[in-house]
């Protein structure tokens, strides 16, 4: 079956190449394995309890998530080991995530930047009468959360979890997302060079302060492909990997052929200019890439019949798409793949994902934890 024959779903819809899909996976375990470190992707790309078990089954050991409420989806679903990769300030967010674990016998770690993140998860764990593992997030050049491994601020973080007999200190986290503003493998692997010079140094600290034996985790799909060495790390947490995007093209850490996920749209009209599709903002976003680093346009689109040929998405409204002609002569309700700038995005706007397996049947996978924000 070629996948031009999946069923007459409805455009805009999104389209997942399982052939690629696992491909990526497998490279993602592959790097793990190789490395003889833990892997635990993070689920936020796809939100699919479905595809998070596809992740298992080549040996994923537990998952990240975003959001309290994004986690407790995959709990309930039967996942035993969920990292809580945000800093959570308010307990009553918390509270519901420990609960379920408790119910289903499952692991929740949180992080934290701040005596506030750690009160929160303190009084959480106060109310729910357990004990729960924390990770302190370092920030290793993205500046967005995290403190510096060199802060002062370290000190008082760790006093906290040294005298707090409700939180487990488990160790350091990282996201080395500014890699993503980078050109190339040579600059993306001098920042993974970078990440793990800081989080050795933050680990040294903790020691000195009574915290030894740190484990550090860290992630982003780039830096985890670019590394050229994972000595003393013990987990890495892609997440884009599983279906990549234009931006890992754009980074040259994939090719056009690895990129698994594409938006199905229909011509509905044309002009001199440009052929107008139904797939907008609200099915494409206007996501430049991860961190809004470095894309241009909104996707390249191709049609079916010729997936070569590829023409920039260069305008969006809500529900229309302005696709370069070119010079074309497509008639009006052709279809079109398109693929996306930042996949991530992408998939939390719609409800399921149609999958071409070309040794299969076709199927449809349920978007869970779409909208769980938190």
């Amino acid at each position: 079956m070629d996948w031009a024959d999946l069923p007459d779903l409805k455009t805009p819809y999104v389209l997942v190449q399982k052939e690629r899909l696992l491909r990526n996976i497998r490279r993602g375990a592959a790097i793990a394995t190789e490395a003889g470190i833990r892997l635990r992707p993070h689920v936020k790309t796809h939100k699919s309890i479905e595809l998070a078990a596809l992740q298992h089954e080549h040996g994923a050991e537990g998952l990240t998530a975003s959001k309290p409420s994004e986690a407790e989806i995959f709990v309930r679903a039967g996942f035993k080991d969920v990292l809580v990769a945000y800093p959570v300030i308010d307990p009553e967010r918390i509270i519901p995530l420990l609960r379920a674990a408790d119910c289903n016998r499952a692991s929740v770690t949180f992080i934290a930047d701040s005596r506030e993140g750690l009160t929160a998860v303190e009084k959480a764990a106060q109310a729910a009468g357990r004990s729960v593992p924390v990770r302190i997030k370092i920030d290793v050049g993205l500046h967005r959360c995290g403190i510096a491994a060199e802060s002062p601020a370290l000190e008082g973080l760790a006093e906290i979890l040294k005298r707090s007999s409700a939180l487990i200190f488990d160790g350091l986290v990282s996201h080395a997302g500014h890699a993503y503003g980078r050109t190339g493998r040579d600059q993306i692997g001098e920042v993974a060079a970078e990440e793990r010079r800081l989080m050795l140094l933050a680990r040294e600290r903790l020691t000195g302060l009574g915290l030894p034996d740190a484990k550090i985790s860290v992630g982003s799909t780039p830096t985890v492909f670019s590394s050229e060495t994972f000595a003393g790390i013990d987990e890495i947490r892609p997440g884009n990997y599983v279906f990549l995007d234009l931006t890992a093209v754009r980074l040259g850490i994939a090719t056009h052929d690895d990129i698994a996920l594409a938006v199905v749209a229909t011509i509905v009209s044309a002009n001199e200019d440009y052929y107008i599709v139904d797939a907008g903002s609200k099915a494409l976003t206007s996501d430049l890439g991860a961190h809004s680093s470095g894309g241009a346009g909104f996707g390249l689109a191709s049609t079916f019949d010729d997936r070569a040929s590829r023409l920039p998405v260069v305008r969006l409204s809500e529900e229309h798409g302005f696709v370069e002609r070119r010079g074309g002569t497509l008639p009006v309700g052709t279809r079109m793949l398109i693929y996306p700038n930042h996949a991530c995005p992408v998939v939390n706007l719609f409800n399921r994902l149609a999958v071409y397996d070309p040794e299969g049947e076709p199927s449809l996978w349920s978007v869970d934890a779409r909208g769980r924000s938190v």
